[in-house]
């Protein structure tokens, strides 16, 4: 399969959104709201969730499935006040002793004057560097699109894994396009050279692990990441505060050296 075309089966409608997989992974999922600065970015949603009867903090960005339901989430595009909101949940589970798993879906964070306006920058900026230095484990898992700091604001992780037919990027096809060759119409070259498949990726040592999507039997799927959770997370949090950070620099220090 080409790569433009892994970006448009990433994009698909009946593609599973987060809310899909956390209901599919975990049990007892309990939404929290709100940044405690401006308001609820519906584009986020997260909260306390149960792993084989053990607490997890869970986080992702939300499409929507329904017309009606994506509007309200804006596509899973973020406002400032989403990232807030992820990195308030980090950092309460982090004083917790939760680990967090994070679910990336987005094209990248909103670019409207509002969200420019109440700092997007540097809501994302923050969450880069909090979440590098966040003294609890870390995964997280690219569902579908995963956009431009929009999707690396919820991946700064120990661990980060896609599926066959996630996607992982700077820009966008048509962006590249439109900036590299002046004609968003050649997003198909673009994807190529911008090698964003999950097995670009993988070959060069940027993502941890790729998931079959089993011929779109996403429930099957899901069971695969369940199952690697559990012996991930177990392994993870059997490591002190400063092992745990110490590794999760080098596999960021590591990357593009080769």
């Amino acid at each position: 399969m080409q790569a433009y075309e892994r970006v448009q089966k990433a994009r698909g409608a009946a593609r599973p959104t987060a809310l899909s997989l956390i209901n599919a992974v975990f049990t007892g999922f309990f939404e929290l709201h709100g940044d405690r600065v401006f308001a609820d970015d519906r584009a986020v949603v997260g909260g306390l969730a149960q792993l084989d009867g053990a607490p997890v903090t869970v986080i992702g960005l939300e499409k929507g499935s329904s017309v009606k339901d994506k509007v309200e989430r804006n596509f899973g595009a973020a406002h400032p006040e989403g990232y807030r909101k992820a990195l308030r949940l980090m950092k309460q589970a982090e004083k917790f002793g939760r680990p967090v798993v994070t679910i990336v879906d987005t094209a990248g964070a909103y670019c409207g004057i509002g969200a420019e306006e109440r700092g997007q920058g540097r809501a994302i900026a923050v969450n880069l560097m909090e979440m590098m230095r966040l003294k609890t484990p870390v995964i997280s898992i690219v569902l579908g699109e995963g956009g431009s700091g929009g999707a690396l604001a919820l991946a700064v992780a120990d661990e980060v894994w896609l599926f066959e037919n996630s996607v992982y990027s700077v820009i966008s096809p048509e962006g590249a396009a439109s900036i590299l060759y002046k004609d968003p119409a050649k997003a198909a070259e673009a994807a190529d050279s911008l090698r964003l498949t999950a097995g670009d990726l993988a070959s060069f040592g940027l993502i941890d692990r790729v998931f079959s999507e089993h011929n779109d039997n996403f429930e099957r799927a899901f069971m695969d990441v369940k199952k690697e959770l559990r012996v991930t997370l177990r392994k993870l949090c059997g490591l002190n505060k400063e092992e745990l950070l110490e590794l999760r620099w080098r596999k960021f220090r590591a990357m593009g050296e080769t």
